[in-house]
């Protein structure tokens, strides 16, 4: 997690890559690789107040726009929304996407509720949504990591996603390495430059020159490794 904090920093603060951008990325990504996977004709977001849940707002508009019938349930009330996610939720409102208090079953639930910044139990109307993802699609799949489970070091502290596939951004996150709730595993680009990977001390960059979606692989007791498009 630390980590990923300080591509955060390096990315806004040192070469000015907005949040908003990289939303864009992880949203668009996952999009695709839901589309690619499942080719479902009906989807719901269930979406935090942060930047996660921005990303999967974003989905929500790229599904839509490619003929899914998709509909939005937030973990948290609208005026919660963080500065960037409230622009992705009224782009969401003028387009007439469905924003629902009861999440609809549908062929495929998208997980953007949590992303790395887990803090304790997670509790209240976010828990219980967790808690319901099972019965409210023929697939689960979660933006980042499935909320509920620490990134840090692998732990549950209580309710968590059981993913059909994770797919992560940035970094293969610790936490995520052959964990039961992941699923399977990939690694989206979201326009961090190779710079960036070498600013943190994080090792190679991952390659993604032949497609922005990457199948993350476990080595042989030694981590993950990154492998070719899923």
């Amino acid at each position: 997690m630390i980590q990923m904090i300080e591509v955060d920093r390096v990315m806004i603060h040192d070469l000015r890559i907005e949040l908003i951008q990289m939303m864009e990325n992880a949203g668009r990504n996952l999009a695709q690789l839901v589309l690619d996977r499942y080719s479902p004709a009906t989807a719901t977001v269930l979406a935090g107040s942060g930047g996660n849940g921005g990303g999967g707002l974003v989905a929500a508009r790229h599904l839509a726009n490619r003929g899914v019938d998709v509909s939005v349930t937030l973990g948290q009330p609208a005026t919660a929304l963080s500065q960037v996610p409230i622009q992705q939720y009224e782009i969401l409102q003028r387009m007439g996407v469905p924003v629902v208090d009861e999440p609809r079953r549908s062929d495929v639930v998208i997980d953007a509720l949590i992303g790395y910044s887990l803090n304790g139990v997670p509790r209240g109307r976010i828990g219980e949504l967790i808690g319901r993802i099972g019965e409210l699609g023929d697939h689960a799949v979660s933006l980042d990591t499935p909320s509920g489970l620490n990134v840090t070091d692998g732990s549950v502290p209580g309710v968590a996603v059981s993913a059909d596939f994770t797919m992560t951004l940035g970094l293969p996150k610790i936490g995520l390495g052959g964990h039961v709730c992941v699923g399977e595993l990939y690694l989206a680009d979201i326009s961090i430059p190779p710079s960036v990977y070498d600013t943190i001390g994080a090792g190679p960059a991952p390659d993604f020159s032949t497609s922005s979606i990457l199948r993350v692989i476990p080595a042989d007791g030694d981590g993950d490794r990154v492998n070719s498009p899923g």
